[in-house]
């Protein structure tokens, strides 16, 4: 088969997949962040197609000829290391970390033992499960906390418990995603977010959400969640807390592009949260927000990810 290749700003690409869609949970915002990227590849002068996994074998990928792809998967199938295996067996470039930091950063709690023993802040946690005495969890992590399934994005499963007594039900609905489940503790604060393309760290996101609640609806489609970028931080501050990330993602094996979720308390000290190897890129996502403060627009963007695409 005859390649075709596309060269945009003196760098050629060939043909390239877009993955969108799949079958996690994360599904419906998956097809919005892939149809985004498409647009954005198409607009930029690549030749991009979509390529839903769900609807079609991996294998066509290599069949019909494409010579890279940008995942623009969410969750599992897409950001756990599963895609980014096959893709490899194929020799196709592919936009995002690799097998086993996508595996880790899916996990959150592999990705808290990474944390943990690299010395870097991350919120208290323990794995719970059906029979877990539920007054000992709320003493030993305080309250209000965080339960949550381990492997699942966009706070799809998750609670937030003020009393002891709603935990098991709040076990009970995160299991529903995932038979792992953690249980966090709360910590207060700014909420912020840091992305990342190759080494290059993003400005910071400040969220501000609706009762303080960025939850599913107030992430993707509510237009009462605000978000303040730059941050209003003094720059040796914020510049502290890019560089935490970055290290974080290096701890765990990330490469490409990432965001990194974080708390800041009122005193200025730091609590990692979860690290995003396939963020969104909807209209309401947070990587292309920032990255036009650093002055990419958002075809520059996604060119720029699709330049960093590798195998292994």
């Amino acid at each position: 088969m005859a390649r075709t290749q596309t060269t945009v700003a003196g760098r050629t690409f060939g043909k390239v997949a877009v993955l969108l869609g799949g079958k996690s949970a994360e599904r419906e915002i998956s097809l919005m962040s892939g149809q985004n990227v498409l647009e954005g590849l198409r607009n930029a002068g690549v030749d991009a197609h979509a390529f839903d996994p769900a609807q079609r074998e991996l294998g066509e990928l290599k069949h019909e000829g494409f010579e890279r792809v940008f995942i623009a998967l969410h969750g599992r199938y897409g950001e756990d290391g599963t895609v980014q295996g096959a893709l490899e067996m194929m020799g196709i470039p592919y936009t995002g970390s690799g097998v086993m930091a996508s595996a880790l950063c899916m996990d959150k709690v592999r990705t808290k033992l990474i944390w943990l023993a690299s010395d870097l802040p991350t919120p208290h946690h323990e794995v719970v499960s059906a029979d877990s005495n539920w007054s000992a969890v709320a003493a030993r992590l305080g309250l209000p906390l965080i339960v949550k399934p381990a492997h699942e994005g966009s706070t799809l499963g998750l609670t937030k418990v003020a009393k002891a007594h709603e935990l098991a039900a709040a076990y009970q609905h995160a299991a529903t995603y995932d038979p792992l489940v953690l249980a966090e503790e709360f910590v207060e604060g700014e909420e912020l977010t840091a992305g990342f393309v190759g080494d290059q760290a993003l400005p910071l996101i400040r969220i501000e959400a609706p009762q303080g609640n960025y939850d599913y609806q107030n992430k993707y489609f509510s237009d009462e969640t605000k978000y303040v970028c730059p941050c209003g931080l003094a720059a040796a501050e914020e510049q502290r807390i890019q560089d935490l990330v970055m290290r974080s993602a290096r701890a765990l094996g990330c490469s490409g592009w990432g965001r990194g979720d974080l708390i800041r308390r009122a005193d200025g000290s730091v609590s990692l949260l979860e690290m995003n190897t396939s963020p969104g890129m909807t209209s309401h996502s947070l990587v292309p927000m920032a990255a036009k403060v650093a002055g990419l627009s958002f075809e520059q963007l996604v060119v720029r990810i699709l330049e960093l695409a590798h195998v292994g």
